[in-house]
């Protein structure tokens, strides 16, 4: 019988393709556009794409005298506009093997550090709602910042819907992996192409290179 009553699951680049770094770039200058940066620092742009912290935020808008609420609201808008139109486009979609995942009998969850609003748009949008029993995103807020993995927040409230006292967790990055021990659960890490030469800070629990491989940890 099973180790694990629930698992939950990481979204970009577990359940869809994860988004293309020019993407978020462009959206990222766009937002700065909207604010009346019409040339911003590439460093900025940069910055702004991937793993901000609040101190970094409010430094990037003092250089241009820019309220960092007001920035940092753009800048979700315009990111989560981009994907939308993405998914839309069919650029990016979700991977064939989340097709395996769907007759598990574990009560299952998304845990992501994408958008809420983003999370419920793609689980609409590939009919996966019926799959997952509950999910977490984060909110569109610079406190949010601080609640990304490898923070537990979204996985503690994820557990807390479900009720599981064993879970594993089924990521593609190195803050996935941590964020899974550190709230005491076990880790798959998912070796996918984008993935395949990721370094961890810490050793999975397991690891494979698709969705199968998870099935068939949870079922042995």
């Amino acid at each position: 019988m099973t180790a694990y009553d629930t698992v939950l699951f990481d979204n970009d680049g577990v359940l869809v393709d994860p988004p293309a770094r020019e993407t978020q770039a462009a959206a990222i200058r766009e937002a700065f556009a909207a604010v009346g940066v019409d040339d911003p620092d590439p460093t900025h742009v940069e910055y702004l794409c991937g793993g901000v912290f609040p101190d970094g935020l409010y430094d990037i808008a003092a250089t241009y005298d820019l309220d960092p609420e007001e920035l940092w609201t753009a800048r979700e808008e315009y990111d989560e506009r981009s994907q939308f139109e993405k998914f839309r486009a069919g650029e990016r979609t979700r991977y064939d093997d989340v097709t395996a995942i769907t007759d598990l009998d574990q009560p299952m969850g998304v845990v992501s550090s994408n958008h809420h609003s983003t999370i419920e748009f793609i689980l609409d949008h590939f009919d996966l709602a019926s799959v997952f029993d509950t999910y977490y995103g984060r909110e569109m807020t610079i406190d949010s910042i601080t609640k990304k993995k490898p923070n537990t927040h979204y996985l503690d409230r994820a557990m807390a819907d479900l009720g599981g006292e064993s879970a594993l967790y089924v990521g593609d990055s190195d803050t996935d992996v941590l964020a899974a021990h550190r709230a005491g659960m076990d880790s798959v890490f998912v070796r996918r192409e984008h993935s395949r030469d990721t370094d961890l800070t810490e050793a999975a629990t397991y690891e494979v290179t698709d969705l199968h491989g998870v099935v068939d940890i949870v079922s042995s």
